[in-house]
């Protein structure tokens, strides 16, 4: 038996070289749980099929693929602390929280995803996964930058300045009319196989 002294011993608040120890109760400990955030954006061939979208529709789709890529250890990963913390149906974005230690099951599972089922219709689509973040607040800035950018590469191909007014106010509403979205979809598509073949 040592006859020394332990730190134990010392009774609570006693200050030793200018610092206070206090003892720690024992039990149960804060931690933070740690999650990730993915960014997505969902691309669908028609956009007024977007307004159908819902946030179970899209967990549930998730669900379905991680489950079908990763089996059981996939669906009980994505049955803990998975979320839709943000669906904007107009613009397709997506925020998707995960357990950090597990982000990578869902990222992987996410290209696998060709439809979703929603209101009793089948919507053919795909996830786009923009940004991964620690934080909404990262995922929200990167989305800022992201629209900034697809607004200074939109303007450019508009032929007068009522065709740039016409974009800021969808870009501002949130919605293009029919005609003017597929022209520039088909013309943006053009300019990118260009660029590609380049």
């Amino acid at each position: 038996m040592s006859s020394g002294w332990r730190w134990r011993d010392l009774p609570s608040g006693v200050k030793f070289c200018g610092r206070k120890f206090s003892r720690k109760k024992s039990g149960t400990a804060m931690v933070r749980v740690k999650a990730r955030y993915l960014l997505c954006e969902l691309n669908v061939s028609d956009r007024t099929q977007l307004l159908l979208l819902d946030d179970r529709a899209v967990l549930a789709a998730v669900k379905t693929a991680v489950a079908r890529i990763h089996g059981d250890y996939g669906a009980a990963l994505c049955s803990m602390r998975f979320s839709i913390k943000y669906l904007n149906a107009h613009t397709g974005i997506v925020f998707l929280r995960f357990l950090r230690r597990a982000y990578k099951l869902l990222w992987s599972a996410l290209p696998f995803i060709t439809s979703i089922d929603a209101r009793g219709h089948k919507i053919p689509c795909f996830l786009n996964c923009l940004h991964v973040g620690g934080t909404i607040r990262t995922c929200q800035k990167f989305l800022v930058r992201y629209n900034t950018q697809q607004l200074h590469r939109m303007l450019p191909k508009c032929r007068n300045e009522e065709e740039k007014q016409e974009v800021r106010k969808a870009i501002l509403n949130c919605s293009l009319t029919k005609g003017n979205n597929e022209e520039f979809h088909i013309e943006s598509e053009s300019e990118e196989d260009e660029e590609a073949q380049s």
